[in-house]
C-alpha cells in the first residue's frame, strides 16, 4: 500500500502464478521466532484479492525475484529448493539465494548441520521479502530483533528460555556482518553484549534447564567471546583515552606513533574476527541455538528438581534466581572504594551478571516497579566499566612497546593517563555502589 501498512506490521504480500500469500516477515511481539524458519504464511488468497490488513488502499508491486528455483531431494526425506536470482525494483538490483530445507526436524536439523560446515551456511538476517522491501525504498533490512529479549509474566519457564534464546541469536545474526566489516564498533559491541546476555541466559536458567548441550554451547559462545574482545578493547582504547590523548598533544610525533601502532593491533584484532565469523565454527553456533530450540535437550536430563522448577510461575523461578544474584553481590558490602584491584574486577562481573538478569526479568514486574534498581545498577555498571577500561588500557599499551612499537616516552604517558582516570573511576563507582545497596529489591515487595 502507498502508506506501507503492511510492512509496517511486519507482513508482505507474495503474488504467485496462481495464488497471493501474506506472509509475516518481522516476527510479532512476544512470540517465540526460530533464527532460519521460513517466512510464516499467515493467509493464502485468490490472485486478485487483498488482505484485510491492507484496508481499502491499492497495492503496487515493489520488487521481484528474478532466477530460478532448484528443488533436490536429500537424504532422510529432505526437501531442499534453492532460489538463486536476482532481487529487482525500478531503480536497483541485488543478487540473492536461498535455501529453503522442508522435512523431519532431525533430518532437517543434521542438513543444515552438514552444509553449515562445509559452506557459509546459516540463518539469514532478514526475510526475502524484507530484503526486497528495503532493495525498493532505498533504505536498510530491519532486525528481527533487537536489544534485550521482553519476557512475557504468563509464560511457562521453558517457553521463556526459547524465545529469549531465539531472541538473542538474532541480535547476534544482525550484528555480525556490520562487525565483520569493521566500519562501524557498534557492531563488535553489540555482538559482545548479545553474547553476554546470552550466557547469563543460561547461567539464570540452569536450575531448570542444564546439560551436556546447553554447556557445550555456552563454551562456543565464550569462544567467540575471546575474539570479540580484542577488537572491542582497542575500538574503546582509540576512540577513548587514545582520542583524548592525541586531542591534548595534536603535534607529539611521539604520540602520533602511539596511535598508528594501536591502529595497527586494532586491524590485526578484526583480521582475526573476520575469519571467524567466515568460518565454520560460527555457523555452526548459529544452528547449535535452532537446535536448542528445537530440541529442547534439557528434558533428557533425569533431574526431577530442575522438571520442576520448569513447571514453577515464571515470576516465582525469576524471584528465586534474582534474590540468589543479589545476596551474592551484596556480600561486598557498601564500602567497595578500597578494595584490591582483583576483587573490585570480579565484583564489577557479579555486578554485570546481576545487571543482565534483572534487565531480562524485571519486565515481569512491569517497567516502572523496576526502573529505579535498574537506573542505580547501569550507573554502577557505567563507572565499573569505566575503571575496567583505564584497567585494560594500561595491559593494551605495554603491547605498543619494544622494538618496532610506540616510543617508550609515549607508553608511559598513556600509562599515566590511564591510571589517573581510573581512580576518579573507582571514586564514582563507590558512591555509585552505595546508592544502589539502599535501592529496594523489585521483585520481592509486596
Amino acid at each position: 500500500t502507498a502508506d506501507g501498512a503492511l510492512a509496517a506490521a511486519g507482513l508482505a504480500l507474495e503474488d504467485g502464478k496462481r495464488t497471493r500469500r501474506l506472509i509475516r516477515t518481522l516476527p510479532p511481539s512476544g512470540a517465540t521466532w526460530r533464527p532460519g524458519a521460513a517466512e510464516e504464511v499467515v493467509e493464502t488468497l485468490p490472485p486478485t484479492q487483498l488482505p484485510a490488513e491492507a484496508g481499502d488502499a491499492p497495492v503496487v508491486p515493489l520488487a521481484a525475484f528474478a532466477g530460478r528455483r532448484a528443488p533436490v531431494a536429500l537424504a532422510g526425506g529432505v526437501e531442499a529448493t534453492l532460489l538463486a536470482g536476482r532481487l529487482r525494483a525500478v531503480a536497483d538490483e541485488a543478487p540473492m539465494a536461498r535455501l529453503l530445507l522442508a522435512g523431519p526436524r532431525e533430518a532437517v536439523l543434521e542438513t543444515a548441520f552438514a552444509l553449515g560446515a562445509e559452506t557459509a551456511l546459516s540463518p539469514p538476517r532478514a526475510a526475502l521479502a524484507e530484503e526486497a522491501r528495503a532493495l525498493a525504498t532505498g533504505t536498510a533490512p530491519r532486525p528481527r530483533r533487537l536489544g534485550a529479549p521482553e519476557l512475557d509474566a504468563g509464560a511457562d519457564v521453558e517457553s521463556a528460555l526459547a524465545f529469549a534464546l531465539g531472541h538473542l541469536t538474532e541480535v547476534l545474526l544482525w550484528f555480525a556482518p556490520i562487525a565483520e566489516a569493521g566500519e562501524d564498533p557498534t557492531g563488535v559491541h553489540q555482538m559482545r553484549v548479545a553474547l553476554r546476555r546470552l550466557r547469563s541466559l543460561l547461567r539464570a536458567f540452569r536450575p531448570a534447564a542444564d546439560g551436556p548441550a546447553l554447556r557445550d554451547f555456552d563454551g562456543a559462545l565464550r569462544s567467540l567471546a575471546t575474539v570479540l574482545g580484542p577488537a572491542r578493547d582497542w575500538d574503546v582504547w582509540l576512540g577513548g583515552l587514545g582520542r583524548d590523548i592525541a586531542e591534548a598533544l595534536p603535534d607529539d610525533a611521539r604520540i602520533a606513533a602511539l596511535i598508528r601502532a594501536a591502529e595497527a593491533r586494532r586491524d590485526a584484532a578484526y583480521e582475526s574476527l573476520r575469519a571467524t565469523l567466515r568460518g565454520p565454527e560460527f555457523h555452526r553456533l548459529a544452528w547449535d541455538a535452532v537446535a536448542l530450540i528445537e530440541r529442547r535437550p534439557w528434558r533428557e536430563e533425569a533431574d526431577p528438581e530442575a522438571a520442576a522448577r520448569r513447571d514453577l510461575p515464571l515470576t516465582d523461578f525469576a524471584a528465586t534466581v534474582l534474590a540468589r544474584r543479589w545476596k551474592r553481590l551484596a556480600e561486598a558490602g557498601e564500602e567497595i572504594g578500597d578494595l584490591p584491584d582483583e576483587e573490585f574486577h570480579a565484583l564489577r562481573l557479579d555486578g554485570k551478571r546481576m545487571r543482565y538478569v534483572a534487565e531480562l526479568f524485571a519486565p515481569l514486574w512491569g517497567r516502572k516497579r523496576g526502573r529505579r534498581f535498574l537506573k542505580r545498577l547501569a550507573a554502577v555498571q557505567e563507572e565499573f566499566g569505566l575503571a575496567n577500561d583505564t584497567a585494560v588500557a594500561r595491559s593494551l599499551v605495554a603491547q605498543l612497546a619494544g622494538k618496532g612499537g610506540a616510543p617508550a616516552w609515549a607508553v608511559g604517558v598513556a600509562e599515566g593517563w590511564a591510571l589517573a582516570r581510573g581512580r576518579r573511576a573507582r571514586d564514582r563507582a563507590a558512591e555509585a555502589w552505595r546508592e544502589l545497596m539502599a535501592a529496594d529489591s523489585f521483585w520481592d515487595q509486596g
